[in-house]
């Protein structure tokens, strides 16, 4: 078995289910998975991405619960996500001056670069870049969730999110035709914080009114405020 595989039970254990159902998701190809021996084994980058892809089309009571599952998996189980402090003002635009999808990127990543955080714009662009090519980000809400495919610790001070809003929504690769106008990028440097911060993140924008008026902000003190009550009401 790879390093970074998971049997049943170690996937089981992971995901807080019983083996039977981690079984019966790989049974029905509901998981990616695959045989080895006549036993079924899970690579973890693939697990990532597919809790990915369930964190976009979750409700706010399965995100919460996956945020529970991910927490008690955290090697610091106590300590909560705080999009608030993951955030810091300097990492916000308003408004984004960017009116392409090439160009949004770009401005994302220098952006969390002027923070001091990020030690590499270009090569955080390229990656982002990379994963939009594969599978684009934007939600039919009007934002869309920046990151690249593998969290990119070696360019990174530590975890932090970057915020831009333009001042007209653009396409940005969303399947319903409609325009994307905010941005978050999400800089990670481990697989489960990713995830975390991704849920959060995920349930905040699904608050009634939480896009209408980040979308009114006038300055970056603003559209912190508003991350720091929205978050608050989580809470």
């Amino acid at each position: 078995m790879a390093k970074d595989d998971f049997d049943v039970n170690a996937l089981a254990a992971y995901l807080h289910l019983l083996p039977s159902q981690i079984e019966r998701l790989a049974d029905r190809d509901k998981i990616p998975a695959r045989k080895v021996g006549g036993q079924w084994r899970f690579a973890r980058a693939e697990i990532h991405h597919w809790l990915e892809d369930r964190i976009g089309v979750s409700d706010d009571e399965q995100l919460a619960h996956m945020e529970d599952v991910l927490s008690q998996t955290s090697p610091h189980p106590t300590e909560d996500v705080s999009l608030a402090e993951l955030l810091p003002p300097a990492a916000i635009a308003v408004p984004l001056t960017a009116r392409t999808r090439s160009s949004v990127i770009a401005k994302m990543a220098e952006l969390a670069a002027s923070t001091g955080l990020l030690w590499d714009a270009d090569k955080m662009a390229e990656a982002v870049q990379a994963r939009e090519a594969m599978h684009p980000t934007a939600l039919e809400n009007g934002i869309a969730l920046l990151h690249p495919r593998r969290p990119m610790a070696s360019i990174l001070g530590q975890a932090f999110i970057a915020l831009g809003i333009t001042s007209k929504g653009l396409p940005f690769g969303d399947r319903s035709g409609r325009l994307t106008d905010v941005f978050f990028l999400i800089c990670s440097v481990e697989d489960r914080g990713h995830l975390r911060i991704l849920a959060r993140l995920s349930r905040i924008v699904s608050q009634p009114d939480f896009l209408s008026a980040v979308r009114q902000a006038n300055s970056a003190e603003e559209a912190h405020q508003l991350i720091c009550q929205y978050e608050a009401d989580l809470n």
